[in-house]
């Protein structure tokens, strides 16, 4: 499992850096096609890999914030919601999001329930002070999950 892609590098020949990384000019808030292309160099490069996941955040202002995530599984790659929601505390929102995806998957969601509990778990985390997703209330991040609307704390 590779949880980013960052600070990864997808070199467009081993043997000559100066060429490139396939991620060269590709936004932080890539579009799907875009993504999907850089999962796939990724798994062309390492096929070993059985999952690759990431999310994008679009900083709306200092307070406020949207999340959106990619995942590459089973030979698919999905695309999130998008939660916006008002940050208390950002520290460990990444984290959040991969404890989040690794919860899902033990659990056997379905693909895109996992990347969208991913990022719901995040986004809840932003809502929370300290560096820990610390609610062990996995209903209510399903409920996130499942709605639209924005988290109010």
């Amino acid at each position: 499992m590779l949880l980013g892609i960052e600070p990864y590098h997808l070199w467009r020949d081993e043997e000559d850096h100066s060429k490139g990384d396939y991620k060269d000019g590709v936004p932080l808030q890539p579009t799907y096609e875009q993504q999907d292309e850089i999962f796939q160099a990724f798994i062309e490069r390492y096929p070993n890999l059985k999952c690759i996941a990431r999310h994008v955040r679009y900083a709306h202002s200092g307070s406020e914030n949207s999340l959106k995530a990619f995942m590459w599984y089973e030979g698919h790659t999905f695309e999130s919601k998008l939660f916006t929601f008002n940050i208390l505390d950002r520290v460990g929102g990444g984290d959040a999001f991969a404890s989040g995806l690794i919860y899902a998957m033990i659990h056997k969601y379905k693909p895109m329930d996992m990347v969208n509990f991913a990022v719901a778990s995040s986004a809840i985390k932003h809502t929370i002070h300290g560096d820990a997703n610390i609610t062990d209330d996995a209903k209510s991040i399903r409920n996130l999950m499942n709605m639209n609307y924005d988290i109010k704390r």
